[in-house]
């Protein structure tokens, strides 16, 4: 696998190392021991999701807050979304910065990102499936994120906000500004 680091400390983006032949092909979309040498520590997950979604639906920007909070390797097996990661780490040097980067089934990436930020993606193609392990198992109590519109982040998903389908939980999710104590 290649392992490119982002602006972000902590996230990663992997591109595995595809067998091709007459068949097909083949990689290894997961090893623990490559993975954890990879990131620099152990991190055991517990967890695996996957979403499925159509043309301009909007999941996110969430988190899980305090002792929940999660760290996720994220992947697209169909389709294409556009992945993004926000820095809400308080003593970090990014703090309040993101990171985007296209995921799709046809380059086969993935995006680690640790705990402390929020994370969201917005679907490009027709559909999607979104798949992501956890490392630590999801608590209603804790959740919280960012608004998908937030001004002072202003992040450029690739499809205009009024075409964008978004839940009305995360409409309701607060800006940066006004976001306190998460608990990183």
């Amino acid at each position: 696998m290649i392992i490119t680091p982002t602006p972000l400390e902590g996230c990663i983006v992997i591109t595995p190392r595809i067998f091709n032949d007459d068949r097909g092909y083949f990689f290894e979309s997961y090893n623990a021991q490559n993975f954890n040498k990879a990131v620099g520590y152990d991190v055991n997950f517990v967890q695996d999701n996957q979403s499925y979604s159509t043309k301009g639906v909007f999941r996110g920007l969430h988190l899980q807050k305090g002792e929940y909070a999660q760290s996720k390797l994220v992947r697209v097996t169909e389709g294409e979304v556009l992945d993004v990661a926000v820095d809400l780490r308080s003593q970090s040097a990014t703090y309040g910065q993101y990171f985007a980067v296209k995921l799709s089934a046809e380059n086969n990436k993935q995006f680690f990102i640790p705990r402390g930020f929020a994370h969201g993606f917005v679907v490009l193609s027709d559909t999607a499936v979104f798949q992501y392990k956890c490392d630590n198992y999801y608590n209603k109590d804790s959740e919280g994120g960012l608004h998908f519109a937030d001004p002072d982040l202003n992040i450029d998903w690739g499809i205009p906000s009024g075409e964008l389908l978004v839940s009305e939980k995360d409409l309701e999710l607060p800006f940066l500004k006004n976001v306190t104590d998460l608990g990183f």
